[in-house]
């Protein structure tokens, strides 16, 4: 796990508090009570880069709220998203328990993967490493950064394959359909990690 950096994790922080709505989506979140949980992946890249391409970023129509609770059943994921639809109907939720992913792989790829083992480890394992970042609201309203391999590919809007789960085929895939280079213009495109 690498440490994140100060400068950036400060960066970060201040982006997301003067966004009101990824604000107001982090506070209908933590309503639900979860332990180990946090907002991720484009909802917080796409704030990122829209920053600093010096653009106001609304969130992306799709939020994706990740946790671990190896405890839970896997109809929890939808309860917990029927809940956050009736608190804010406009946005559209993705709710995923990382100590489930393995079960999804199997039935839906059929691929054996082994099991994440926190919701850290689970983030690790996303598409871009500038994607693998969440963060999350305590209760003190601080705002809490989960960034496994850091903020530098996030901040330097470097582009490179995470190759802990997704294919180079999806990777390029994803860069194509998400269309990135078209928004964000001054985005890096480097070689897997």
């Amino acid at each position: 796990m690498k440490a994140i950096e100060l400068p950036h994790a400060k960066a970060l922080v201040q982006i997301v508090a003067s966004s009101p709505e990824l604000m107001a989506i982090l506070r209908c979140v933590r309503s639900l009570g979860m332990g180990s949980w946090c907002v991720g992946a484009g909802a917080v890249r796409n704030l990122v880069w829209d920053s600093l391409h010096g653009r106001s970023s609304g969130i992306a129509s799709d939020v994706d709220v990740v946790y671990f609770d190896a405890e839970s059943a896997p109809e929890r994921d939808a309860e917990l998203e029927a809940r956050l639809r009736s608190l804010m109907p406009g946005v559209e939720w993705e709710v995923t328990n990382q100590a489930h992913v393995h079960r999804w792989f199997a039935r839906a790829l059929q691929q054996e993967v082994a099991p994440l083992e926190s919701l850290a480890h689970g983030i690790s394992t996303w598409p871009e490493f500038a994607t693998c970042v969440g963060v999350y609201l305590a209760e003190d309203e601080s705002i809490g950064v989960v960034a496994p391999h850091g903020l530098e590919d996030l901040f330097e809007m470097r582009v490179r394959h995470n190759a802990a789960r997704a294919s180079a085929a999806e990777f390029e895939r994803r860069i194509q359909a998400k269309r990135f280079r078209e928004r964000w213009p001054r985005l890096v495109m480097g070689a897997a990690g």
